[in-house]
Parts: C-alpha cells; structure tokens; sequence
C-alpha cells in the first residue's frame, strides 16, 4: 500500500533536513490527532491529489493501522448503502400513487414485516458478514490490491466492474439454481422465500449459509482479477459493491416502472426478472442479467411460459 502517512508527512522531513536540522524534526515532529488534521497536513504538500484523494490518505493516516482503517470504513459503508437505499422503497410502500407499479400490488409489506426482516439481516450484518469484512484487507493486500493515492482512471474501474457483474452474475445462476434442489432449498433457500412478494429489505434476508455462499460471488471475482492481472484499486472494490448492492435492493423491490432499467437495456433482469421467482419459487435464477436463464431455459413467468409453447409448436411443425 502506498502509505497515506507518508505521503503527508515527507515534505516536512525533507525540509528539515534541507535545513540541517533532521534529527531534531524527525525527534519531535509530532503528526495531528485528529483527522482533520491529517487532512489539513496532507493537503500542504499534495496540491495533485483532488479532495476526495486527500480524505482517503487522511483517513489512513489517521487511523495508523490499515486494517482497522478498512475494515470500518467497508462495514459502515455497507450499512449505509443497504439501509440508506431500502429506506427509500419503504417510503414508497407507504404512498398509494406508487402501488400502481407494484408488481404484485395486493401484498405490501407491514411496518411489522419489515422491522422482523431487519432484525435478522442485522444480525446476518453483524455475525456474519462482518468478519469476512475485516479478514478482506489482509486478503487483498495479499493478492496486491492497491489501497492507496491517487486513484485510478474511471473507465479503468468502469470495465472492471462490468467484467465482475459478469462473473458475479454466472456465479450467482448456478448457485442460486442448486439452492433450488430439494435438500438445499429446504436446509438453506427456504427462508430466504419466506415473502413471495419482495421488498427492497429482503434482499440480504436470507440463512448465514446462503449469504457466505451467494456473496462470494461478489468477493471472488475482484480478488480473482487482482490475482491474474495484479491491477484493482479497493475504491474499485467498493463501487463494486455499491453497485451491487443497488441492484440486489431494487431487484427486490418488487416495483415496476416505465423507467426502469431492463426497458432500456433488454438483458437487465431488473425487479420484474427477480418477483416473479419469489412468486412462482422457480426459474429466473440470475441475479443482474437474463441471458443463463434464456440459455438454460429457465425463464419463469406468463411471458416466458408463452415463448416456450411458441417454441415448442416451431419445432412440431418443423419435424412434420
């Protein structure tokens, strides 16, 4: 990692040096306590770096401990972007106008629903996911994730994380297709379908099993890609995730707008791909795109259904 504290505190041993007095500066230099601080120091002798870049290195400089600084800063941004984008489909429960784009627009979730369902993935949060959170720095570092300043480019980031929703998406397909089988579905799945008609909450509502299994299709690949081509930045990793977790949550939201996604991008599963596998508990197994279930002929729905018997008569009439 190119260290945050280094790059703030370098100028001033330099100067002093340059000043014959380096063993005193180096003896009694002492480096802000408080995060602002840092940032302030940073920000003297990084002018290059952008203000994101500097609160970044300010935070590991001020933490003194890379591990510890990660760890935090990933498990409070997962809360807050879980929570901070299911509240919004809560609201939206809440005001008639909407329940025209409801899918399933007879069963809104009760206030009691909803606070039983964040009782459990809280816990799932806290017992679960985050020690896989706190074990991911030494990890990355391992397979040479770069943590540090400046930043890479945008289309760097934006062509990984389209190979990773790729990945993440066969990943989920056949996982999620085998939780189907009686046993799994019955020991793993099954509570994870205990609302047949989704809202946004639910999405990480599922057994202890299940979320280690289906999430290391979201850890996996970056750490794979950094493995191979030794080049990922973990702010990669976190819009990853970001990225991610926007789509698990309004997959589930079991809304369907003129706006939404897939009527503009025809392979995107979207909301209504993912509602009617709660509803009909089969098919449409993938998590972000359609194409593994057109593959494997595992669409589910009235439409998917129609296609099939189309399909189905083509061929009758063709072997005649």
């Amino acid at each position: 990692m190119q260290s945050s504290t280094l790059v703030g505190l370098a100028p001033d041993l330099a100067t002093a040096k340059s000043s014959g007095n380096s063993t005193t500066a180096t003896l009694f230099y002492t480096p802000p306590d408080t995060y602002w601080g840092q940032f302030d120091e940073i920000s003297k002798y990084n002018v290059h770096l952008n203000v994101f870049e500097r609160l970044w290195a300010a935070w590991y400089a001020f933490m003194q401990n890379d591990v510890l600084a990660t760890g935090v800063m990933s498990f409070v941004m997962h809360e807050l972007v879980y929570f901070g984008r299911s509240i919004p489909w809560m609201i939206i429960d809440r005001i008639p106008y909407f329940n025209k784009y409801k899918i399933q627009n007879q069963k809104i979730p009760t206030a009691q629903e909803q606070w039983k369902c964040a009782q459990l993935v809280l816990l799932s949060h806290f017992t679960v996911e985050l020690p896989q959170i706190w074990l991911f720095h030494p990890m990355a570092q391992y397979f040479g994730m770069a943590t540090g300043v400046p930043f890479p480019k945008f289309l760097t980031m934006a062509y990984q994380i389209a190979v990773f929703f790729v990945l993440e998406d066969t990943w989920h397909y056949w996982n999620h297709r085998a939780l189907h089988w009686g046993p799994l579905y019955k020991r793993i799945h099954k509570i994870h379908h205990q609302y047949s008609a989704p809202f946004g909450l639910a999405a990480e509502y599922a057994s202890p099993i299940e979320v280690m299994m289906l999430g290391f299709g979201t850890i996996a690949p970056p750490i794979l890609w950094c493995a191979v081509t030794g080049d990922l930045h973990i702010l990669t990793m976190y819009i990853w995730i970001v990225c991610r977790l926007f789509q698990a949550i309004d997959a589930h939201s079991g809304y369907e707008f003129p706006w939404s996604l897939h009527h503009f991008l025809p392979i995107w599963a979207g909301a209504e791909h993912h509602d009617v596998h709660h509803e009909r508990f089969i098919g449409n197994y993938s998590s972000s795109f359609r194409w593994w279930d057109y593959l494997m002929d595992t669409e589910s729905g009235p439409e998917a259904a129609k296609k099939r018997r189309e399909r189905r008569m083509a061929k009758d009439v063709k072997a005649q």
